[in-house]
């Protein structure tokens, strides 16, 4: 016992000891960082490579990807390209040369890649975006020459074009919602083929000089030779991206445009259902509404850009993943509607998720009552806008600003007469406003951040409405970070504080405070309690990691978070769970260069512990993981985590602590070569518990290419399990349901348990999906995708017992006052009197078979630069199985094409029009 006391004023040292030297570290590093004289030595001191523009008069070219106009001739070519993969350092297999022109509205790149051997090479074609297993050029272009951020366009041999922005000195740091309106043209020709791109300046930011000096460079990719070519080339034992680019000069006499945009769209949409209930006088099976709006788009100086919307069109056309969720947390999906995901990454703060643009047009929160009920899927979202850039002086700005709706639910209960018959309205979401604001400061030449962020939601509730005791009334919250970075990005220490403050009436607090976030209610917990009278609740979170990011064979890092109970994202963000102190560190060792069985591999240790505020163990685990890439160009992968027993204060939800089931977890896996037109890959885990639980689940994909415009892919998975503590219910002598007289009776049979039961159950469930994708691109700007996904989830509790103790891991089945907990077949659990009398506590918790289809199908045609047509089509099936707790069976794929769903349909045009 003293040796647990011990660990516990260890730890608690430990804590009070980091947070001093955290402000210590804060104050010190940063300002240091900033006074010292070597800060400005810092940086990569390379001699860049240069390329010179040519300027020309507009209309000198005819953009056709034939490189036989006369200004190609007088143009400087470069030609110096070297491999990085699979040979770094040496010359390429093939030739390639590359010029740079412009007029006054345009760069233009042009290029040919020529085929030495001859060979015969495929031409896939894509919807934008796609880049396919085909050859392809890439510019890159540093234009703040910050050496720091990137825009890039890219063009395959079949004309598909992709384009991206790099937010920092990353390669992995791609954000593909940059959507520019540029044109790009090919050519297959005998010696191979040529690329003619035209990038309006009006789609680049940069500053206003005389002379533009700019970073750029080139990327040539060969699938067939497995062979990736740059003018410059980033070793494999180093970290950066565009402070390795060169320079290109000679642009001179070009201004920023003013960059204004108007993009009116119009669209309609229907939809048809099975699922309405006879006599519902809100639904008769069938939809129809239309809407007009358009968004704005304007350069404010050089470098910042303002986009505001008009009735604005917030649908997305894919569907989400089905699941299954038998958490306490909510699931959250991806964001997928154009006007949040363009420029996303500016709103990404490090040590949470503080911004999450799903909560803006979110599903009502409220609910109402009735036997029929007409309420709205989404909140109408009346308006939004942003403004977002980076200035000359290196400070990247994000700001959005959103309102939504009023939403009011209708409802009509019916009787025999017409007196009795009840009509309603209730509100079920308040007009609200949604503000996020992130600014990012650049210093230093190794590229080093400053930045803050600060979110703002607020609800304009009535004092009676029944949405005070539901929705907080205000939510803030923000942060600032830093990544310093050291020696080229070689190193760095990356740091947080944040705060969070939410307010409203005492009902919701004391929700707030009773959350799965924090559980304040816990019997057992000492540092914390609810208070039914307040009215707000604040928090903290900080954290510092750091370590080091490149060289040769060895790299290292470790880091540490505290986060108070009171820590609160979800009105604007995400947060599954606050109150927490964790550590962690992990080391490796790498191979970069190629040998006689391997191209590279890596082999990394890490570790992983957490507490909670009141320094009580929740997770205890360290892992191995294993990377190789193959010289045949397949990749493989494997690792190894166990985990020791530790009490978890979240699993009885609300209730005291419980023990966790020490085990241990294996993974392993492997994809084919990369350039290959028919991909696959497989990899699976395998796990098992002290309680004699497991989980086993595996994941398939495989694609293809039939001609230059079909694509195929399926992603097969199954996961089975059997978990030894699934949480049922709690049962308390309060309870006010048909069982509650019986709960009062047995009061005691909870008492080792604060007067309470907590019912938990084996549960063995199952999942079986396939996800489907046939996709056929008549032209790189005319495509037909098609997706679908049949997912099974088969579940069934068994062995029902009480949590026999706080921190304890075992069941009981008979009380200590003799009352018993026993299982029925259904999944539902009997309860038996001491004095022998029998009832059934029904709970939400029993057997269940879920089926469901979802599917679209996309039409999408860039009919002129800019502007696009959709016509969608959704289809929704949702039943339940037959056989509930059963196993899945792979015919029942099958099954769930059947049954009553809904069908969406959708079309929406939209036009660019340029207006300077």
């Amino acid at each position: 016992m003293s040796y647990c006391y011990n660990q516990v004023d260890f730890l608690k040292a430990t804590v009070i000891t980091l947070r001093a030297k955290f402000c210590l570290l804060l104050l010190g590093a940063v300002s240091v960082f900033l006074v010292s004289p070597a800060a400005a030595q810092m940086g990569r001191n390379v001699d860049r490579k240069q390329v010179s523009a040519v300027g020309i008069e507009s209309g000198s070219i005819k953009l056709d990807g034939v490189l036989d106009d006369a200004i190609w001739s007088k143009a400087a070519f470069v030609s110096d390209f070297m491999q990085k993969e699979p040979n770094e350092g040496t010359a390429p297999s093939d030739r390639m040369r590359i010029a740079v022109v412009y007029d006054g509205g345009a760069l233009y790149i042009g290029a040919e890649l020529f085929v030495e051997d001859g060979r015969d090479f495929p031409l896939y074609l894509g919807r934008r975006d796609s880049q396919g297993p085909t050859e392809q050029l890439i510019v890159a272009l540093d234009t703040y020459l910050d050496h720091r951020t990137a825009y890039v366009f890219g063009v395959n041999a079949a004309g598909v074009r992709f384009d991206r922005f790099h937010g920092s000195d990353n390669q992995g740091d791609r954000d593909f919602s940059f959507n520019p309106v540029w044109e790009a043209k090919t050519k297959i020709t005998a010696k191979g083929w040529s690329v003619e791109m035209r990038i309006p300046f009006s789609q680049l930011r940069f500053t206003s000089k005389d002379e533009q000096v700019w970073g750029i460079n080139f990327n040539r990719w060969i699938p067939s030779l497995n062979e990736d070519v740059f003018w410059v080339f980033v070793p494999r034992q180093e970290t950066g991206y565009s402070s390795w680019f060169g320079e290109l000069r000679g642009i001179s006499a070009i201004e920023p445009s003013r960059r204004i945009e108007l993009t009116p769209y119009a669209a309609s949409n229907g939809s048809v259902t099975d699922l309405n209930a006879d006599g519902d006088p809100f639904d008769d099976g069938s939809e129809l509404s239309s809407r007009l709006g358009g968004t704005l788009k304007m350069g404010l100086g050089p470098n910042l850009t303002f986009e505001a919307t008009a009735n604005p069109d917030f649908g997305q056309v894919e569907a989400d993943p089905a699941e299954v969720n038998l958490s306490a947390f909510e699931t959250f999906f991806p964001e997928r509607r154009d006007f949040f995901t363009e420029g996303s990454q500016l709103f990404n703060a490090e040590g949470g998720r503080y911004f999450y643009s799903r909560r803006i047009g979110a599903n009502p929160h409220g609910s109402a009552e009735g036997e029929f009920v007409d309420r709205p899927r989404n909140t109408t979202i009346l308006g939004a806008s942003k403004l977002t850039g980076r200035l000359q002086s290196g400070l990247s700005i994000g700001v959005l600003a959103a309102v939504t709706s009023r939403e009011v639910a209708s409802g009509f209960t019916p009787a025999f007469d017409t007196i009795s018959a009840q009509n309603f309205e209730t509100e079920i979401e308040p007009r609200s406003f949604y503000g996020v604001t992130r600014l990012q400061q650049e210093f230093g030449k190794d590229g080093s951040t400053a930045g803050v962020i600060l979110t703002t939601v607020q609800r304009d509730i009535d004092e009676s409405s029944p949405l005070r005791s539901r929705l907080r009334t205000g939510a803030y919250s923000g942060a600032a970070d830093w990544n310093l970075r050291f020696s080229g990005g070689k190193y760095d220490l990356i740091g947080n504080v944040g705060f969070s403050n939410v307010r409203g009436d005492t009902s919701v607090i004391r929700r707030t405070q009773e959350s799965s976030a924090r559980y304040y209610q816990r019997p057992d917990a000492d540092y914390v309690s609810v208070d039914p009278t307040r009215t707000s609740l604040g928090g903290y979170r900080y954290g510092l990691r750091g370590g080091k990011r490149s060289g040769k064979h060895w790299l290292w890092g470790g880091g540490f978070n505290v986060e108070s109970p009171g820590f609160e994202l979800n009105d604007a963000g995400i947060l599954n769970s606050a109150d927490g102190i964790s550590f962690w560190n992990n080391v490796g060792y790498r191979e970069t260069s190629p040998g006689k069985i391997f191209r590279n591999y890596s082999i990394f240790l890490s570790s992983f512990q957490s507490w909670n505020n009141g320094y009580e163990r929740q997770w205890a685990s360290a892992d191995i993981r294993i990377n190789v890439q193959w010289n045949n160009f397949w990749n493989s992968w494997m690792g190894f985590e166990p985990n020791i027993r530790f009490k978890n204060h979240s699993r009885t939800r609300g209730g005291p602590l419980m023990g966790f089931e020490s085990g241990w977890n294996f993974w392993t896996g492997f994809s084919n070569n990369f350039s290959a037109s028919t991909r696959f890959g497989l990899n699976g885990n395998y796990a098992v518990d002290e309680l004699g639980g497991f989980n086993y689940g595996i994941n398939g994909n495989i694609s293809t290419r039939i001609g230059s415009g079909l694509e195929l892919s399926l992603r097969p998975r199954y996961r089975r399990e059997d978990q030894p503590r699934q949480y049922v219910t709690t049962l308390t002598g309060l309870d006010t349901t048909d069982a509650g007289a019986l709960l009062h009776n047995h009061a005691a049979g909870g008492s080792a348990t604060f007067g309470s039961r907590y019912v938990f159950s084996r549960i063995a469930r199952d999942q079986l999906s396939m996800q489907i994708r046939a996709n056929y691109f008549f032209t790189p700007d005319l495509s037909l995708e098609v997706y679908a996904e049949p997912f099974i989830a088969n579940g069934r509790y068994y062995q029902h017992g009480q949590l026999s103790g706080p921190g304890e891991l075992g069941l009981e089945t008979v009380a200590p006052d003799g009352s018993k907990i026993e299982s029925n077949e259904d999944g539902t659990f009997t309860l038996t009197n001491p004095d022998g009398t029998v009832s059934t506590v029904n709970s939400s918790r029993s057997n269940f078979s879920s089926l469901q289809f979802s599917s679209n199908m996309v039409l999408r045609w860039e009919f002129i630069r800019g502007s696009t047509l959709f016509l969608v089509w959704q289809r929704s099936i949702f039943n339940d199985g037959e056989r509930p707790g059963k196993r899945t069976r792979v015919g029942e794929i099958f099954d769930t094409f059947s049954g009553d769903g809904s069908d969406f349909f959708a079309l929406k045009i939209s036009y660019w029009i340029p207006v300077s």
